[in-house]
C-alpha cells in the first residue's frame, strides 16, 4: 500500500500496543516502524532495475525481518528512550513490521512474507492507494490522537479505525469474489477458451474490476463493474513470445518472466522491443489502448550484454485515466 496508509496502520498499531502506556509516542513510533519495511525501493538506486524489482516487498516485508529485527530497533530506541523496556519496544515494532506486509499482501504486487521461501502472497483484492480504506482509518486515529492517554474515547477510536479498516479489508475479497464469478460467467457466455483468469481491482476503488485471461496465444483484458448493465467486452492482446527470439534464454529476462508470473507481452515500437507487465494493466482503458503502467525497453549491449530500463509514465496519462475510471465505474 501507499506511503500514507502504512502510516495510519502503523500509527494505530503503535496506540494499540503501548497508546495507554506513552500515549502519542506510541503513534509516532508505529508510524515510523510502520514505513520501515519499504526502505527496500532504496535498491533501485544501487543496483539493476530486474534486481531491484526482486528485492521489493522481499526480505524486508517477511516474517523474518519482523522477528529477527523487531528486538534490534527496540534496542536502538531504549538508547535514547527508557521510558519502557526492550521487550515494550519489540513487541510494538514486531506489530508495527507484520502489519505492513500482511495489508501488502492483498495488493497485486504481494509480498514475499515466508522469505527466503520463493512463495509471494498477491490476494489482489486491493488497490495499493484506496481512499475507501484510509480515509476513515485516518480519522479515526486523528480523532484518538486527540484525547488523553488514558481515555476511553482515544481507545474506542482507534478500535473503531482497525476495525472498519479490517472490515473494509475482508469485503474485498467478497467484491472479488463477486466479480470473478460474472467474468467467469461472460467467458462461458463468449464461448471463449481460455487457460487462466486471474482479477484485480483497478486503481483507487473495489467497484470496477480488471480481468487478466489467457488463451492460446493471447491475453484478453476485461472490465466490470457492479453499476455495469451491459455485457461484458474482452481486448485481445498477442502474447507475441516469439518476438524475443534468443533473448529469452537470457538469465536478466527469464529473471523478468518469473517476477511477471508468465503474464507478459512482448511489443515492438520504433524498432526496439519492450517487456510489458500485464498483471498491473494499463495506463487507459480504452480499447485500443497499449500503454502498459509497466514496460520496460528490451536494450542489448554491443557485447551482448541484456538490460531492462523501466519506460517513463507521463502524467497526462494518469489524469486522462482517473477521468475514464470515474465515467466507467458508473457502468457500461
Amino acid at each position: 500500500m501507499d506511503s500514507l496508509t502504512q502510516i495510519v496502520l502503523g500509527a494505530a498499531v503503535g496506540e494499540a500496543v503501548l497508546g495507554r502506556k506513552i500515549g502519542n509516542r506510541a503513534m509516532l513510533y508505529g508510524a515510523i516502524a510502520g514505513t520501515i519495511p519499504d526502505f527496500d525501493v532504496l535498491a533501485s538506486h544501487v543496483t539493476d532495475t530486474v534486481s531491484a524489482l526482486e528485492i521489493h516487498r522481499g526480505f524486508t516485508h517477511s516474517i523474518f525481518f519482523s522477528v529477527v529485527f523487531a528486538p534490534f530497533f527496540a534496542w536502538l530506541v531504549t538508547r535514547y528512550d527508557s521510558h519502557k523496556s526492550i521487550k515494550d519496544w519489540s513487541w510494538l515494532f514486531f506489530w508495527a513490521f507484520i502489519t505492513h506486509p500482511i495489508l501488502d499482501a492483498h495488493t497485486t504486487w504481494g509480498t514475499q512474507l515466508f522469505w527466503p521461501f520463493d512463495l509471494r502472497l498477491a490476494f489482489k483484492t486491493i488497490f495499493v492507494i484506496d481512499p475507501l480504506y484510509t480515509l476513515p482509518f485516518l480519522m479515526c486515529v486523528i480523532l484518538a490522537m486527540l484525547q488523553h492517554r488514558s481515555s476511553k474515547k482515544r481507545r474506542f477510536y482507534n478500535r473503531l479505525g482497525l476495525i472498519l479498516s479490517t472490515t473494509y479489508l475482508g469485503l474485498t475479497l467478497v467484491f472479488k469474489g463477486m466479480a470473478y464469478t460474472q467474468f467467469e460467467k461472460a467467458l462461458k457466455e463468449q464461448g471463449i477458451a481460455y487457460r487462466e483468469l486471474e482479477t484485480k481491482p483497478s486503481a483507487l476503488n473495489t467497484i470496477l474490476w480488471c480481468a487478466n485471461v489467457e488463451t492460446e496465444n493471447a491475453y484478453l483484458i476485461g472490465y466490470y463493474s457492479f453499476f455495469d448493465s451491459q455485457p461484458i467486452t474482452f481486448v485481445s492482446y498477442s502474447k507475441n513470445h516469439d518476438a524475443l527470439g534468443e533473448l529469452k534464454h537470457s538469465e536478466k529476462i527469464q529473471r523478468m518472466i518469473t517476477i511477471s508470473k508468465g503474464w507478459y507481452t512482448i511489443s515492438k515500437k520504433e524498432g526496439q522491443l519492450y517487456f510489458n507487465d500485464l498483471r498491473f494493466g494499463l495506463l487507459s482503458i480504452q480499447p485500443d489502448a497499449k500503454n502498459f503502467v509497466f514496460s520496460y525497453l528490451i536494450n542489448v549491449t554491443n557485447d551482448g550484454k541484456v538490460n531492462l530500463i523501466e519506460a517513463p509514465k507521463g502524467r497526462r496519462e494518469g489524469k486522462k485515466l482517473m477521468k475514464d475510471l470515474w465515467q466507467r465505474i458508473k457502468g457500461n
